[in-house]
């Protein structure tokens, strides 16, 4: 798949970046009179001239008028930053509901010009085909975006099934695909602290094609277990929500990475760090992990994230190396991207204040690719084929009975165990409560904000729905919500306090071949439509977010005052960050990663 830009490898455009810098060939691109910020050695240096020829950086000086010839092309910085380009170290773009050429069309405008994604969301649905779908896409792209390969699908062996199974071979296989950087967040981390063969198959084809292993370590636990997981090869991780997850990590040789998605909020919580401790901030990486298409549309990327940094007392420059050259030496590419330094890939931006980083103009790749906000660069769309259109088999047409919940023989109540969601957090409580028995059945408990939740399988048309109570959405009336994202095994997750709207807005998913749909009193409130293995469209982002403010205006109409409450939705099932989840196969403990019943 050939880059749809001008742009050359290092070896293909030295001859020519040498001449230009040595005043024998004139440069394609000079960016005159701005502050160079440098954060190879983090500093400012005003008064300087960029050279740019084929793609990258040829010269970087206080006067490059040599480097002016009569085809050249000269930009006057005025006085103002410029900075690299901006880079997201972990993140899943089917969390924004885009394709990476929508997707990347939304964060260029924001300065972001390169991405370490994950797509182990498609992965659970294509299997090792949707990966190189996203691949192809991604490298189409006139930013970098790059793939890490999948490592668990499912994310827990023997807790959930999904639609395609990721196998050590897929990964080898991976490893050789030109825009695999390394392997995806290893979330099985019971599996790697066990020893489990098939894990340390992935990792080990990894680090043999030197390759970074991605880390997932969602546990509190700092003892022995963490101690074995960094011993079997993550790099990085994640997961941390607190300053001493941080140090941990951090001393024992990862990378930490603070992340500020829609609904992650774990920067101000750890980058005390580096701001109150004064640890070595190189060590410390900036990502997104997950943002929806409204937050790119209207709050931005990763200078959303800088400036949250900032704004939590980082120094701005030490921010920006969070995510720029800390990024780009992690993956092995510091030589390639990250800074603003001869040969590598010219990507930057020009900004008037280096601490709100106001983004006026974009290049990337030697090329401007947005200004003022405005993205001036074709985005190319892969050819989905149809069979990433056809993702949803429900099997059968629904009815309110299927997502009855039987009580015990002659039980007058019961006492359930509940899902409870915390705000802007990925982890869950694991709830009690005692409820009614109406007709052997036991519904939902509005008056104490307990729902019905229910998981229906979506791959193999099987028919079949698990059912159990989740608290904290606020839902009161006749309501039900819907969706075909739900991490990481991506089933439906049908949220509901009557079994009728229940079944309502899951036949209507069917029906659109994925997305969500939010129901209230027998009628559709709202839907997103996602028909890319139910997880994407490939719509303009501000039409996708235009359909989610809706869908999130909707939530409300039914009594959600939970913030980025979608984004929790979705993460229902997600059975490897605890306390208490949802599967295929039931409830699922994830202190104990064992399944256990609704019923005490």
């Amino acid at each position: 798949m050939e880059h749809q830009t001008s742009f050359k490898t290092w070896p293909e455009a030295a001859p020519r970046l040498i001449a230009v810098a040595a005043g024998r060939a004139f440069a394609d691109l000079v960016i005159r009179g701005g502050q160079w910020v440098n954060v190879q050695t983090r500093e400012v240096l005003p008064g300087y001239d960029i050279a740019i020829a084929e793609g990258r950086f040829a010269a970087i000086a206080p006067d490059l008028g040599y480097c002016i010839g009569p085809e050249t092309e000269v930009i006057e910085a005025k006085g103002r930053f410029m900075l690299p380009g901006l880079c997201d170290a972990h993140m899943h773009i089917e969390s924004g509901m885009l394709t990476p050429a929508e997707f990347a069309a939304a964060v260029i405008p924001h300065g972001t010009t390169s991405m370490f994604t994950d797509p182990h969301e498609i992965a659970n649905v294509l299997g090792l085909a949707g990966v190189r779908m996203m691949h192809d896409e991604a490298l189409m792209q006139p930013v970098n975006i790059f793939t890490q390969m999948p490592s668990c699908a499912p994310s827990a062996p023997g807790l959930e099934t999904t639609g395609f199974e990721i196998t050590p071979g897929d990964v080898v296989e991976a490893m050789a695909w030109p825009g695999i950087i390394g392997l995806g967040e290893m979330m099985n981390f019971p599996g790697v602290v066990a020893g489990d063969a098939k894990m340390l198959a992935e990792i080990a084809a990894t680090q043999d094609a030197r390759k970074t292993v991605g880390g997932h370590y969602a546990s509190p636990d700092l003892g022995r277990a963490f101690a074995a997981y960094v011993a079997g090869g993550p790099a990085d991780d994640h997961e941390g929500t607190c300053e001493v997850d941080a140090i941990a990590r951090v001393r024992l040789g990862m990378r930490s990475m603070m992340r500020l998605g829609s609904a992650w909020y774990d920067v101000q919580s750890q980058i005390s760090a580096v701001t109150e401790k004064g640890l070595d901030p190189r060590n410390f990486i900036l990502c997104t992990d997950d943002c929806h298409s409204g937050t790119l549309v209207h709050e931005g990327h990763m200078n959303r994230v800088y400036r949250h940094a900032v704004a939590c007392g980082a120094e701005p420059l030490v921010a920006l190396q969070m995510c720029t050259i800390n990024t780009a030496t992690h993956f092995g590419l510091e030589r390639e991207l990250g800074s603003i330094a001869p040969g590598r890939r010219a990507d930057l931006i020009l900004s008037s204040d280096l601490r709100s980083l106001p983004v006026e103009q974009v290049i990337a790749r030697g090329v401007t690719v947005a200004k003022d906000g405005v993205l001036l660069a074709n985005c190319p769309h892969y050819a989905w084929p149809q069979s990433a259109r056809e993702t949803v088999h429900l099997g059968k047409a629904l009815s309110a009975a299927d997502f009855a919940i039987v009580a015990p023989k002659g039980a007058n109540t019961v006492v359930a165990r509940v899902i409870g969601v915390v705000e802007n957090q990925a982890p869950t409580k694991a709830l009690t409560a005692e409820l009614a028995v109406v007709d052997g059945l036991v519904p939902a408990d509005t008056a104490r904000d307990i729902a019905q939740i229910a998981l229906v399988e979506r791959h193999r048309g099987t028919g079949g729905v698990t059912g159990g109570f989740v608290s904290g959405f606020g839902y009161s009336g006749r309501m039900a919500m819907a969706s075909t994202v739900a991490h990481d095994s991506h089933h439906m997750i049908v949220v509901g306090t009557d079994r009728e709207m229940m079944a309502a807005a899951a036949n209507r998913l069917g029906a659109l071949g994925g997305g969500i749909t939010v129901w209230k009193d027998g009628a559709e409130l709202a839907h997103v439509a996602l028909p890319i293995a139910g997880l994407m469209s490939d719509a303009p982002a501000a039409d996708v977010a235009a359909a989610a403010f809706r869908m999130v205006a909707a939530m409300g109409e039914c009594g959600c005052t939970l913030n980025n409450a979608y984004m929790q939705h979705s993460l229902l099932a997600l059975v490897v960050i605890p306390e208490l989840r949802i599967s295929d196969l039931g409830l699922v403990d994830v202190t104990r990663f064992q399944l256990t019943d609704l019923f005490t």
